[in-house]
């Protein structure tokens, strides 16, 4: 029997306050190398703030984060640089992640001269990347009031993907976008992670667009995982009455074709 991999990102009773409150209680989970997993829940339920503990922009006030065994808050400096290339981030608003001043080009330049691509390799670089997700290498001299709300997340994927990374890690990406772009995008994401071995931490208030790229999801709300499993047991047989009706919320709103970006 083949021993399962070590999980890439490791979450072990991570317990975090605001104010004297909790925003995460005792909450635990991992991601495997190559998989999806999905976190649902509604605004409040201390979702992105997982994210951040993820990424290592927060410390836990008690329990660990290890990222391919690492504390991804303590990585700094140039000699941990290789261990945090491999841990990247797709925000909710590509629009405000990215600086208006800067051709969408320039940004996914940006990020590659960070980790390392020659001078004379960037603009080859650049195109390789626009066209991985799916952009016309043209749009990379556009500045971002230029481009649409998908095509802007499209240049804040190739950013991410600029330093070859392992797990993405997805804040609400398709919410700010309408129904169509929302499927091209989780389209995109899959076939990436069909293709490179990419693996996700992909969060979302919504469990119809989670269900399109995840192979495990856990439910949270008010800080604590309510409920965990294969997204397809999950849709097919929640437990807990929270997913039930987030089920329903989401019934009739998966994503749907639109014409193209």
């Amino acid at each position: 029997m083949t021993e399962p991999a070590p999980a890439l990102l490791e979450v072990r009773s991570v317990v975090r306050h605001f104010a004297g409150r909790p925003a995460l209680d005792g909450v635990s989970l991992s991601v495997a190398p190559g998989e999806a997993v999905g976190l649902v829940g509604e605004s409040g339920s201390g979702k992105s703030t997982l994210a951040r503990l993820a990424l290592g922009l927060l410390a836990p006030d008690a329990g660990t984060v290890r990222f391919a065994g690492r504390d991804p808050y303590r990585l700094r400096g140039a000699r941990d640089r290789s261990v945090r290339a491999r841990l990247q981030f797709v925000p909710q608003d590509p629009r405000g992640s990215l600086n208006p001043a800067l051709r969408a080009g320039e940004a996914v330049a940006f990020a590659l001269r960070l980790h390392g691509t020659p001078r004379a390799e960037l603009a080859e670089a650049v195109a390789g990347l626009f066209r991985q997700v799916g952009l016309d290498p043209a749009l990379a001299r556009r500045y971002p009031r230029e481009l649409s709300g998908g095509q802007l997340q499209r240049v804040a994927v190739a950013r991410a993907l600029a330093p070859g990374p392992d797990l993405l890690v997805c804040d609400e990406p398709t919410s700010a976008l309408d129904l169509g772009s929302q499927l091209r995008l989780l389209d995109l994401l899959t076939g990436l992670g069909e293709r490179t071995g990419l693996g996700y931490l992909f969060i979302s208030h919504d469990l119809a667009v989670v269900r399109h790229l995840a192979d495990r999801v856990l439910v949270l709300r008010y800080g604590r995982v309510l409920e965990e499993g294969p997204v397809a047991d999950l849709w097919a047989s929640p437990a807990h009455p929270y997913t039930r009706a987030l089920l329903e919320a989401a019934t009739g709103h998966a994503p749907r074709p639109d014409p193209a970006d």
